[in-house]
Parts: C-alpha cells; sequence; structure tokens
C-alpha cells in the first residue's frame, strides 16, 4: 500500500491539516530530526520512537466533539484539565489526548508538551525507510 499524505488524510478537514501545519512547524524548528508518517488512522511524529499524533475521532467515535486530537506520549502524567483523557497503555507510557478546536489552541504550552515528547523519544538513528517514514517537508 502507499504511503498516504497528511494533506491527503485531512482532506475533508481543514482544522486537522492547519493543525498539522502548525504542529509541524513547531516541530522542526525544534527538532529538525523529526520524521512524519500518515496511515489510514493517524499522522505520527517521531524521532527514535513516535511521540506525538494528530488524529480524527470521528473516524472512530461516532459522538465524537472535535475534529481533531493531538495525543502526545510520555514518560509521566502531566496534570492539566486541558487533557481530555491520560491513560497508561504501557508501563513507563502515558498517551495525553488533548482535543484541538482551533489552531490558536497549539499554544505555548502545547509547544512545551511537545519539546517534552520529542526530547523524550530520543534522536532518530539512521535515515527512515523511504516508503514508510518521510520528513517533515
Amino acid at each position: 500500500m502507499d504511503p498516504i499524505t497528511p494533506e491527503e488524510y485531512f482532506q475533508d478537514s481543514p482544522l486537522g491539516l492547519a493543525v498539522h501545519r502548525e504542529v509541524h512547524h513547531l516541530l522542526v524548528t525544534n527538532w529538525p530530526d523529526v520524521a512524519v508518517r500518515t496511515t489510514k488512522s493517524q499522522v505520527a511524529f517521531r524521532r527514535e520512537r513516535a511521540f506525538a499524533f494528530l488524529w480524527r475521532p470521528r473516524q472512530y467515535l461516532r459522538s465524537a466533539s472535535a475534529d481533531v486530537v493531538l495525543s502526545l506520549a510520555l514518560s509521566r502524567r502531566l496534570e492539566s484539565v486541558r487533557f481530555k483523557q491520560v491513560v497508561q497503555p504501557s508501563r513507563g507510557t502515558w498517551m495525553h489526548h488533548l482535543e484541538i478546536g482551533a489552531v490558536e489552541d497549539v499554544d505555548q504550552q502545547v509547544e512545551e508538551w511537545l519539546d517534552a515528547a520529542a526530547a523524550a523519544a530520543g534522536p532518530r538513528l539512521g535515515p527512515p525507510t523511504p516508503d514508510a517514514w518521510g520528513s517533515c517537508d
């Protein structure tokens, strides 16, 4: 199966695409080794490991209230009323789900969380395989 682009993934979500562009800009400015992979279910940002994911909850939940969610993988739980849900899918990994209602929701606090997640994901080791991972261009 051919990889898809973020533009294809968010073709029915102008907000999702705008949020992707903002998150992408913040990440490549601070972390030039970030790679992006887009699948049918999400747009993932990674260094050594994936650490941030943009996805459309309406793909999975009929009663979803948000058009796009930013999920961050961290080794510790962050406390904020902004998170819709925080879960621990495995020991040492906490997933923080943030519903995004406007591009402005990707503010200084979210940038700090993205930086923490990117730092914890470690440097990318070697180039990504061309058919699976693209750059953040």
